[in-house]
């Protein structure tokens, strides 16, 4: 409730033109979520499900299936996705509310147990991702949308090292939108009123 009448109240704010005009989940994505520093270890999860999801989509598609996602993924819960079996894959498979790709879907469970690996040998998954980009944001100062990277050095160097891990669906493009959605990255526009927001 409070973050739609937060959405209300700022309708002529400066933003990113990324996010369509209208579209209320969009914007209060961009508004709420979008470049904030997320360090739990099951938000950072939810977003490497979704985003492996992703590839090859759009992200508003899957945004609009986030919902659905948590509920046929137990929450986000890698503990609990890590014990999905074959039964849980046919169900998946025939679940409308999701994106029915085998592979993809295959993709997660085989994630959420790497994810748990990476999880003892860091002590959290946060400690490890973050450690990519020294444990704080790198603010940029793009003027467009034009001017943003689809990949960067420290993306390329994170995806590189969780496909010696063995994670999958997860490559430099994937993880750098990862990086962007999790604030690892701060990539509002400056002239975005949540560009000083999130800096700060």
């Amino acid at each position: 409730m409070e973050k739609k009448k937060r959405m209300k109240q700022q309708p002529n704010k400066p933003r990113c033109s990324w996010p369509t005009v209208g579209d209320e989940l969009y914007v209060r994505y961009h508004d709420d979520e979008w470049g904030v520093p997320v360090y739990d270890d099951r938000k950072i999860f939810e977003f490497l499900v979704l985003e492996s999801a992703q590839a090859g989509l759009s992200w508003r598609t899957v945004l609009y299936k986030r919902e659905n996602y948590r509920k046929a993924f137990a929450g986000f819960d890698p503990k609990k996705i890590a014990c999905f079996t074959g039964t849980h894959v046919r169900k998946l498979l025939g679940n409308a509310g999701i994106i029915r790709n085998r592979a993809k879907i295959e993709a997660a469970i085989n994630n959420a147990k790497r994810f748990l690996e990476v999880q003892k040998e860091f002590g959290t998954f946060a400690k490890y991702i973050w450690g990519f980009v020294g444990g704080k944001p790198i603010v940029n100062r793009w003027k467009s949308l034009k001017e943003l990277p689809v990949l960067t050095p420290e993306a390329e160097a994170l995806a590189k090292d969780l496909k010696k891990r063995g994670f999958k669906f997860l490559g430099p493009t994937v993880i750098y939108a990862h990086m962007q959605a999790t604030g690892m990255v701060n990539d509002h526009t400056v002239d975005c009123f949540r560009y000083r927001e999130v800096a700060a």
